[in-house]
């Protein structure tokens, strides 16, 4: 109750600051939804990239003199370094920059007569419990997955919903797995590649061999990006039929 209680102090502090902010400053009462648009693309990507620094420190391990060895395996990541510490507080900003522009957004919803804060939070309740039969609704739940969840709602199929701007290979993952929901699945004709071995290749392996890949197209004149948008384009296409539609 004490954790809960200071997250909701702090969110009302946060609150407090935009209201005096947007009385008092002029770039913040000048701001507009559409204003901020691009400013929260921008804060999204720098998440991001603090998730990716973050994850790949975490991932190295500590080969120092005092880092304790386990049974032969290799020693534990760095958790406790400067390093680890300066990507952790980052990370922490980012996200708090990203929250404001959340709530940032609620208020000027609000100003415009859109919606409440509250609103935005109950909408989210709703869709969770909605998507989540087999927790909260289990009479009426059928075994459905998420996709199939989701086309409850009106959707007219799985791809529906995948923002047309969204980066190249981040939209051909979303496609995919909107496609091909479980990862059992059986890979479509065509999609292994030679010396793949999903059993044992790691991240760091795969990465490399996506940025060869890559490289190998320039160098021979092919751009990836362009090359990897029109095959989203052509699979898109192929599974965007409203469900029950030949």
């Amino acid at each position: 109750m004490e954790a809960m209680r200071e997250d909701l102090q702090a969110i009302q502090r946060l609150s407090d600051i935009l209201d005096t902010l947007r009385r008092q400053c002029p770039w913040d009462r000048r701001q507009t939804i559409k204003s901020l648009r691009y400013l929260t693309v921008e804060e999204v990507h720098e998440l991001s990239e603090a998730i990716v620094e973050i994850e790949n420190h975490k991932s190295q391990p500590d080969t120092s003199a005092s880092a304790p060895a386990r049974d032969g395996m290799e020693p534990a990541p760095r958790a406790d370094d400067s390093r680890f510490s300066t990507l952790t507080s980052q990370f922490k900003k980012e996200l708090g920059d990203l929250a404001m522009h959340i709530l940032f957004y609620c208020k000027l919803a609000e100003d415009e007569g859109l919606f409440t804060t509250a609103d935005v939070y109950n909408a989210i309740c709703d869709k969770l419990v909605s998507r989540h039969p087999f927790i909260y609704d289990k009479e009426n739940y059928h075994g459905e997955n998420w996709e199939q969840l989701k086309m409850r709602e009106g959707r007219r199929n799985v791809l529906e919903g995948v923002p047309s701007s969204l980066p190249t290979l981040i939209k051909t993952l979303r496609l995919q797995e909107k496609v091909y929901p479980a990862p059992d699945k059986e890979a479509p004709e065509g999609a292994a590649v030679n010396g793949y071995d999903p059993e044992s290749i790691t991240e760091e392996q795969f990465g490399q061999r996506l940025f060869d890949l890559v490289d190998w197209g320039r160098r021979h004149g092919l751009n990836a990006d362009d090359a990897l948008a029109a095959a989203n384009l052509r699979f898109a296409g192929r599974h965007s039929r409203p469900e029950g539609t030949l």
